[in-house]
């Protein structure tokens, strides 16, 4: 079921999803500076690309520097592929078929805003227990 999902993801709103990431984070690796933001960028895309069969879990080794690190990634990109993730649900939601979809992206909303300290894994891990 995992795979059907996905592909559907893929062709609705995956693909463009995975582009916003790509590109916001080639434009933070050619900033130097932002170069770990462009890394969470490329890795929540990868995610944004494929998503259903993995979660998103919190590094117990985050610290101060993530969270200060997330501000400037919400002032910087975050808001707009945050709001990219919003309206595509919206979209999705249109459709019976497109509501699982559209509350997946509604589900994505807070990584694209604090992608740092966060970690994607497969649904199998142990650390893949919801809370």
């Amino acid at each position: 079921m995992n795979t059907v999902l996905n592909v559907i993801w893929l062709v609705l709103s995956g693909f463009w999803l995975f582009l916003s990431y790509m590109l916001a984070g080639i434009i933070c690796c050619i900033l130097i500076v932002t170069i770990p933001f462009g890394i969470a960028s490329f890795r929540i895309g990868f995610y944004a690309l494929w998503p259903f069969g993995r979660r998103v879990v919190s590094r117990p080794d985050a610290g101060v520097f993530s969270f200060l690190g997330n501000v400037i990634w919400v002032i910087v990109a975050g808001i707009w592929i945050a709001i990219e993730h919003i309206l595509s649900g919206i979209a999705l939601c249109i459709t019976i078929i497109g509501i699982p979809l559209g509350i997946a992206n509604f589900k994505m909303v807070p990584i694209a805003l604090m992608p740092l300290g966060k970690e994607i894994i497969d649904a199998g891990d142990p650390r893949a227990v919801m809370v």
